[in-house]
């Protein structure tokens, strides 16, 4: 039963604590990384103020170059952090955290990386669109009814709106197609 609640998905409405949660997160993991990393973004929903959300945190390490995302995989490795590999995501690097920390997701992209540009769009885009921020917390409600034991079906569920956020920040055609490609 314990596990069929930790799968469930479930969204929120939006807590104010999440800030002071990833704040905690990137103060533990910013001193192993500060002579390589250029910052500790907060991403995704609990970034957005008002947003609902799934509550757990999303929170990308930010690298210069490609050349130095192998340092940040061994340097959060030793934080107790596992690598999951790119998961299908290319330029995102993903992590499982430790069972001792707050949930959360946690990734790594260097500063060129479209998975990092599409995150920080998103987030900058849904923080000055109150009007979208409403229509994609309602589409995410209704989505965690309609599947709460179906991720892929609630991600899936979302990506037309997403990528209609992307577009209208400006992100070319080209990129658009490739997040199709993974979301479709």
């Amino acid at each position: 039963m314990a596990d069929a609640l930790m799968n469930s998905l479930i969204v929120v409405e939006y807590d104010p604590g999440w800030v002071a949660t990833f704040e905690r997160l990137r103060d533990r993991i910013w001193p192993s990384l500060a002579d390589i990393a250029a910052a500790i973004e907060h991403v995704g929903s609990t970034s957005v103020p008002g947003l609902a959300a799934k509550p757990i945190v999303d929170m990308t390490v930010v690298v210069p170059a490609m050349a130095d995302v192998p340092i940040g995989i061994e340097r959060l490795t030793t934080l107790g952090y596992t690598h999951q590999g790119d998961l299908g995501i290319a330029g995102r690097e993903a992590f499982d955290a430790p069972p001792s920390l707050p949930r959360h997701h946690l990734y790594l992209c260097s500063s060129d990386s479209l998975a990092l540009r599409n995150h920080l769009a998103v987030r900058d885009y849904l923080r000055t669109h109150a009007d979208v921020r409403r229509q994609y917390a309602a589409l995410k409600q209704q989505l965690a009814r309609e599947y709460p034991e179906d991720r892929d079906a609630y991600t899936r569920g979302k990506t037309d709106l997403v990528l209609d956020i992307l577009r209208a920040s400006g992100l070319p055609d080209g990129d658009l197609e490739a997040i199709r490609q993974v979301n479709p």
